[in-house]
């Protein structure tokens, strides 16, 4: 399988608001592919379609070589939300065990493994009530990898984090995709954005470009994603 992500012509509107216009995306196996774009460009939306948690109005969506809705899909897929959907009365072992369990899994190791990944092992036994916003983000990250998926839905990962485990979650990313997995994760930050292989920029549902973040700076003949994004923005207007 080359593609781990088809869309083609996805339209999705919210009562008088058109959030997705028109969405075309091909994301190749094992890659990590970042959607960029400000708050309310689309990025969640195009995400839980992808995902099958909302229909499109119009289109069609492919993962993992099965039409969506596909439920059977569902136990190769992860995703971590924007907001940690999370036991805030129970530990961090006993949420990511949660999860893990939903998978079918048993074995305590993958559960001890993302927790040394995130860095939360010293504190796998408290409640999540004690937890910092960064701390529960990354417990929410392991949630999403404790069951080994081929294909990750990360919304905003390394909101709140510090720059040292930011770097330290880009290595893991980059070590999954070496063993075929394939990240999809949303960001509205310049920075992150430009480690990813591929990216699409959203604004107003639609994209306004896409290719490697090398591809986007020669097209429009700026020296980062910040100058693409403006130029872009400012020559193309709101899609229609």
């Amino acid at each position: 399988m080359s593609d781990a992500v088809r869309a083609g012509d996805v339209w999705k509107r919210f009562g008088a608001l058109e959030v997705l216009r028109g969405v075309n995306l091909t994301v190749p196996a094992g890659i990590t592919y970042g959607l960029l774009g400000p708050s309310g460009s689309g990025k969640t939306t195009l995400i839980r379609v992808l995902l099958g948690l909302s229909r499109p109005d119009r289109g069609a969506v492919t993962v993992l070589g099965r039409a969506i809705p596909d439920r059977a899909i569902l136990q190769h897929i992860g995703y971590m939300p924007q907001l940690p959907a999370l036991y805030y009365d129970l530990t961090a072992r006993e949420n990511i065990a949660f999860f893990a369990r939903t998978y079918g899994l048993t074995d305590r190791r993958p559960v001890d493994e993302v927790l040394e990944l995130v860095q939360l092992a010293g504190r796998a036994d408290s409640p999540l009530r004690t937890f910092s916003g960064g701390m529960l983000q990354r417990t929410s990250l392991a949630c999403a990898l404790v069951h080994r998926p081929r294909l990750l839905f990360l919304d905003e990962p390394t909101v709140g984090l510090d720059p040292l485990l930011r770097a330290t979650f880009w290595g893991h990313f980059r070590r999954l995709n070496e063993t075929g997995v394939t990240i999809m994760l949303t960001s509205h930050m310049m920075e992150e954005a430009e480690q990813a292989d591929r990216l699409g920029i959203l604004r107003g549902g639609a994209f306004l470009a896409e290719g490697t973040p090398e591809e986007l700076c020669r097209r429009v003949g700026a020296a980062n994603l910040k100058s693409v994004y403006l130029t872009l923005a400012e020559t193309q207007g709101e899609p229609n």
